[in-house]
């Protein structure tokens, strides 16, 4: 009898069933996507670029720790739900057939009962808001929550992501001051824009394989004009953030970042145009660097 190449060590460690509590609380914690942090960022940074522009500077502790904890755990119970949509296609996706749902290490019920314990942690931040934020926070949840589904059917899903992970934007200003400002808006717009800008380039992974399965993205309706696409949403972001300055009193430092960030823009847009797995990957993951950057510049120009 004629046998196939034994596997790897590698490989049998992967396919052995997840044994003892450490081993099931690191996949959950995976399934949370708590070991890859970049997801965190691209939403934290417009939430703390909204809170530092409410306060006009360092916004009060509670107020960033509340905030911060919220962007970290609603990403997580996201990512659960995300994966619990998914389950059914991700093993037939190059990138996420090693996700905890797909691969079994982790159950649908193990997964659904972590979705409602970060949910209910998210939902007990909401006692420190006011009630305008908590009309917001309310919103987002719903479409974070409805976003899976909309790859299904809509031709630019990243659009719906692109408006949940927006939402720290007025609700920074909401609770600060119990209002949002028309610019505040204009910010979130900027940012929905940029959302599409990275995560099209995230979908260009998965392109080949979303179009097997049936599955919608906006690198599929892109096309050939995808790099064209995430430029001018790139762009659009960027001209947003140049025009802040008309309305909120931000001096060199900020004017420093600006230029910083547009250079950082420049170089990703330039890794893309290959369009490989590898570059569209690296984008994505290098993309908060922008976010990082403009934050830091309003830090300063707000301290110095």
């Amino acid at each position: 009898m004629t046998t196939g190449p034994k596997p790897s060590s590698s490989q049998r460690a992967s396919a052995a069933p997840v044994s003892g509590w450490r081993a099931k609380a690191y996949a959950l914690w995976c399934l949370a996507r708590f070991d890859k942090p970049v997801g965190i960022l691209l939403l934290l940074w417009p939430t703390w670029w909204a809170l530092w522009l409410a306060a006009e500077g360092l916004p009060d502790w509670p107020r960033l720790l509340v905030f911060t904890l919220g962007t970290v755990l609603m990403r997580a119970a996201g990512c659960v739900l995300n994966d619990l949509a998914d389950r059914r296609f991700d093993g037939a996706v190059a990138r996420t057939a090693q996700r905890r749902l797909a691969t079994g290490e982790v159950s649908v019920p193990q997964a659904v009962a972590l979705a409602l314990v970060l949910l209910a942690a998210s939902a007990s931040l909401l006692v420190f808001l006011n009630e305008l934020a908590r009309q917001y926070a309310y919103v987002a949840v719903f479409v974070a929550a409805a976003y899976p589904y909309f790859k299904r059917f809509s031709p630019m899903p990243q659009a719906i992501l692109g408006i949940a992970f927006g939402f720290g934007i007025p609700m920074a200003f909401a609770d600060t001051h119990g209002q949002v400002p028309l610019y505040a808006w204009g910010l979130w717009l900027a940012n929905v824009a940029w959302s599409i800008a990275y995560d099209t380039a995230y979908a260009m992974v998965d392109r080949d394989d979303d179009v097997k399965l049936g599955l919608r993205s906006s690198a599929i309706t892109f096309g050939r004009a995808d790099v064209l696409a995430v430029s001018l949403c790139q762009g659009f972001l960027l001209l947003a953030l140049l025009a802040l300055p008309f309305v909120v009193p931000l001096g060199l430092a900020y004017s420093a970042a600006w230029v910083l960030a547009v250079v950082w823009s420049y170089r990703l847009l330039m890794r893309l145009r290959s369009r490989s797995r590898e570059d569209s990957f690296w984008v994505f993951r290098q993309s908060h660097w922008v976010g990082a950057i403009i934050w830091l510049g309003l830090a300063l120009d707000f301290l110095l």
